[in-house]
Formats: structure tokens, sequence, C-alpha cells
């Protein structure tokens, strides 16, 4: 089954509807250029308490790794994902302080897969998005098939523009796939997220539970 991820998050009585759905990953964006930057509007108290079941993963772009590991233990954040240009030696210098690494790569049909081999040691995931004016939330897709070329075992997020109407063409590409990391298709604006849309997505990802007949 896959893993959902929803990033960009921000408000606090929004953030309390997602968790009853139990994502399996919350993304918390510390970009200041994008329009769902977290500023200081997080709730530190309520963001620590979130339950250990959904991962809280700090999405950061050519930071400094002090910044980082200053917001990884104000929030108590279980992963972070590098969403610019950072080296193979930014994630080792970060995992080796105790940080879970989820390397995000901007793909287009020339990608070269090989590229990431580096990366593979000191990264718990990988997180495959569109190339766009931004480094993350442009809510385009990219050719999925280019994923065919992967050849890496390790794990890996898809991203970038999926939506309710293009989700069931994830599977019938016959990929791998550990998780989905949804984003602007499943916004009403920016960093405030539609439940119910979220709602549908879980229902189509997540297989019903079987009723047990006592």
């Amino acid at each position: 089954m896959m893993k959902i991820k929803v990033c960009g998050m921000r408000d606090t009585a929004n953030l309390a509807e997602l968790l009853e759905l139990k994502p399996d990953f919350i993304g918390f964006i510390f970009y200041d250029k994008s329009p769902r930057f977290v500023g200081e509007s997080l709730d530190e108290e309520f963001i620590k308490n979130i339950p250990k079941t959904s991962k809280k993963v700090g999405v950061f772009v050519n930071a400094n790794p002090d910044f980082i590991l200053r917001q990884v233990k104000r929030y108590d954040l279980q992963f972070v994902q590098l969403h610019g240009n950072e080296t193979p030696d930014a994630c080792r210098t970060l995992k080796s302080r105790g940080v879970n690494i989820i390397k995000a790569f901007s793909i287009d049909e020339a990608f070269n897969f090989n590229s990431l081999n580096n990366y593979t040691p000191h990264c718990e995931y990988f997180l495959f998005d569109a190339k766009g004016s931004q480094p993350g939330g442009n809510g385009v897709t990219f050719d999925w098939n280019t994923l065919k070329r992967y050849q890496n075992d390790k794990p890996f997020f898809l991203s970038g523009g999926l939506s309710l109407e293009n989700i069931e063409q994830v599977a019938e590409l016959g990929i791998k796939i550990f998780g989905l990391d949804v984003n602007s298709k499943f916004e009403t604006e920016p960093a405030f997220k539609d439940i119910e849309k979220l709602r549908q997505l879980f229902d189509l990802v997540r297989p019903a539970e079987e009723e047990i007949e006592l």
C-alpha cells in the first residue's frame, strides 16, 4: 500500500482536520520564497504533539545546515526533505547529525538516474518532482514513464501535479512507488488543504478495511 504525504501545511485547524485522516507523512515548508512558507505561524506545541504515526517532514531548499538542525529540534521533525541543489556531502553531513533525509530531484526526460548513486547511502527516500519555476508546488506533472528507467533500490515518493483526476494512472504504470506526495491540487488556497478532496484520495489509495464477522 502506497504511503501518503501531504505537503505544505501551516494552519493549525486545517492540520487538525488532516490528522483525522491519519496521513503517513506531513510536510512543512521552511523555504521563504514559497507561498506555503511556515514563517513563525506554526504552533510549536501542537506540532510536537502530532502522533508519531504521522511523520513530520521539514522541507528545505539549499538551507544552512545549522538552520535545518534548529528546526528539527524546535518542531521534533522526523525527516528533512532537501528540495534544492544539495550535494551528496550535504546529505551525508546531516545524516551524521542524526537527521533522516528525503532528497528531492526535478525530473524530465533527460534526467540521468545514475546521478543518484552517490546520494543513496545518505538518504532514507528519494522524491521525484516535475521541473517548474519553483523548487516544488508547481502543480505540474512530468512523464511518469521516465521512472521505468529507475534502477535504484531506494524507495521513492512521486510528486508534482498529483490530483484526483490522474491518481489512478499511477497504478497503471506498473512501477513500485513508495509514496505519493500531494500538495497544490488539494488546496483551496496555498497552505490550506481541501479535506474532502484528501478524504477521497485516501479512499482511493488505501484499500477498504475488510469487515470482520464475529
